[in-house]
């Protein structure tokens, strides 16, 4: 098997590398050069793969807690309104007509005065 390959089986083994790659601190090209100088089973490994997994959550965490829940309940009132009045107009039958009496139809016989 050659050097790529085994490289390729390594950063399955250790997604964290991607997190390197994607935040811009290191290329993929940094990490096939340690690969490749140091092996795989190098302490100078650690670094990298003790990545801080915690710090999503704390963002989202914080994106949670600015959340003005009264200003969400404001949007969703609004909404509710406007679908309100869709529905109104939409279900809105037309406006009464007076009810006409209907006419049986006229004969269709002819006589001399029609």
């Amino acid at each position: 098997m050659d050097k790529k390959e085994e490289f390729k089986k390594f950063v399955k083994k250790h997604p964290e590398l991607v997190e390197y790659v994607k935040n811009k601190q290191n290329t993929w090209q940094d990490f096939y050069e340690i690969y490749d100088m140091y092996g795989e089973e190098d302490s100078v490994w650690n670094k990298y793969k003790e990545i801080d997994r915690s710090a999503p959550l704390s963002e989202l965490s914080n994106i949670v807690k600015n959340i003005n829940m009264d200003t969400i309940q404001k949007h969703i009132n609004n909404a509710q309104k406007v679908i309100g009045v869709i529905q109104e107009l939409t279900t809105k039958q037309n406006p009464k007509v007076p009810n006409i009496i209907s006419k049986s139809p006229r004969p269709i016989n002819k006589f001399f005065g029609d």
